[in-house]
């Protein structure tokens, strides 16, 4: 009925480590009815911490089998058995990796006992197999060693079914095992009060930093579909061991969610979020006053604390939208870093009267960069979702009644709330607009 298990291994995760040793119990809800154990050659070097932790050195397993000699062995010991273990994805993982590369397709319901832990004692300051033990009077023989480990849990389960009886352990599987795929550390009830809306989530650490925050169409699919799949990578195990708990911010629309989670990536640099922390270099055109006194125009790399007139993603976009400036509103192109080879006259053009074609150019370009709202009706507000974008620039957003009489650019304002642009945010609008003009607002 149940199998019991516990492994020892040479890391954190199955992507490029072995097993070094492997328990099973098996179990019928009442007594032990058969222990496997043996230990195991993985094929890989024993790191000298593992082998100080667990006792198991390189030369223990030199003679063990490879885990492809009892795969055959352990699937048959686990098949049409519900698979136990404390902490029960790590011990899943391996096991599950290892003997899909022999060629068997194991899919068994799962039970963890540090979870199940948490319900039937309540309260303890910690529910690690070392801990809950001590806190409940178990003896551990061969501590950090799969025999030991594997029986000090089987009498946990039996403590467990004890004092909450099969009633704890059938709840537990009718909730289609979704509960055991979640992170060890994340309280369930978290993942089952999230909303079926769109919206921005944050994961947090044990210390309640958030370490990751994405986007979603709805919040309770998109965060449960992290828990999900069959990645064993370390990358994702460290990352799924890092979550503790999960807090949302509802949104109007998927979209507006899209742009809410590019703000707070930017607010809060989590450390797992990686695509858009890359650099990507931006470019603005710039103005001062030179020593003559004429207003120059040039092109620079975006810089952190100077606001350019206008902004580019690309340098040839740049360079191009100067030499139109330069050829439609008559300004120099030494003035403007683009042919010095062509000489300054200050009496044909005198700074005054340049410097009054520079500002018409400049405004005249933001002009053409068009101010508009991008208007989506929402499926669970009463309110209309607007994002507002004024002379090219990301304004912000937020909610405006459905009727109004005024839908000037300052009364659709005081509906919204201001955030800062970025170049995820941009490209986010610009993509949409393109796709979807009559969502389109003009001003």
């Amino acid at each position: 009925m149940y199998a019991i298990v516990d492994i020892e291994t040479t890391g954190s995760h199955s992507h490029n480590n072995g097993l070094t040793e492997i328990a099973i119990v098996l179990h019928d809800g009442e007594k032990v009815e058969h222990v496997f154990e043996t230990l195991i050659n993985p094929g890989v070097p024993i790191p000298k911490y593992i082998s100080y932790l667990t006792g198991i050195t390189e030369n223990m397993v030199a003679d063990a089998p490879p885990f492809s000699d009892v795969a055959y062995k352990i699937f048959t010991l686990l098949h049409g058995r519900v698979f136990v273990a404390h902490n029960v994805n790590f011990d899943y993982s391996f096991i599950k990796d290892h003997l899909r590369q022999c060629g068997y397709e194991w899919q068994p319901k799962k039970l963890c006992t540090l979870r199940l832990s948490k319900k039937a004692f309540p309260g303890l300051p910690k529910y690690g197999l070392g801990s809950i033990c001590d806190a409940l009077s178990i003896q551990i023989e061969n501590r950090h060693r799969a025999g030991g480990d594997a029986g000090a849990t089987a009498k946990l389960f039996e403590l467990i079914l004890q004092k909450g009886g099969e009633k704890l352990v059938l709840e537990t599987l009718k909730r289609e095992n979704r509960e055991q795929m979640l992170p060890p550390h994340m309280p369930a009830e978290q993942v089952n009060n999230l909303p079926y809306v769109p919206g921005v989530y944050y994961f947090h650490d044990n210390k309640g930093k958030v370490i990751y925050v994405g986007k979603a169409k709805n919040l309770k699919k998109r965060v449960v579909s992290h828990f999900t799949g069959l990645n064993t990578g370390k990358k994702r195990q460290d990352f799924l061991r890092d979550i503790h708990s999960v807090t949302f911010t509802e949104c109007a629309t998927e979209f507006t969610a899209s742009i809410f989670e590019s703000i707070e990536i930017k607010r809060l640099w989590p450390i797992y979020n990686i695509s858009q922390k890359t650099f990507q270099q931006r470019f603005g055109i710039y103005s001062f006053l030179d020593s003559r006194g004429y207003m120059r125009l040039a092109i620079d790399k975006k810089r952190k604390y100077l606001e350019p007139e206008l902004s580019f993603s690309l340098l040839t976009d740049a360079n191009r939208t100067l030499w139109k400036m330069v050829k439609t509103f008559n300004l120099h192109p030494a003035l403007c870093f683009l042919d010095q080879s062509i000489a300054v006259d200050e009496d044909e053009c005198p700074p005054y009267s340049y410097n009054e074609r520079v500002e018409y150019a400049l405004n005249e370009m933001k002009s053409q960069m068009g101010s508009y709202a991008i208007m989506e009706p929402c499926d669970f507000f009463k309110e209309t979702s607007c994002v507002l974008v004024e002379n090219g620039r990301f304004y912000g957003m937020g909610l405006i009644p459905r009727y109004v009489d005024n839908l000037e650019i300052d009364a659709v304002k005081e509906h919204l709330v201001q955030y800062p642009e970025n170049e995820v945010i941009t490209s986010l609008i610009r993509g949409f607009a393109i796709k979807n003009p009559e969502r389109i607002l003009p001003f």
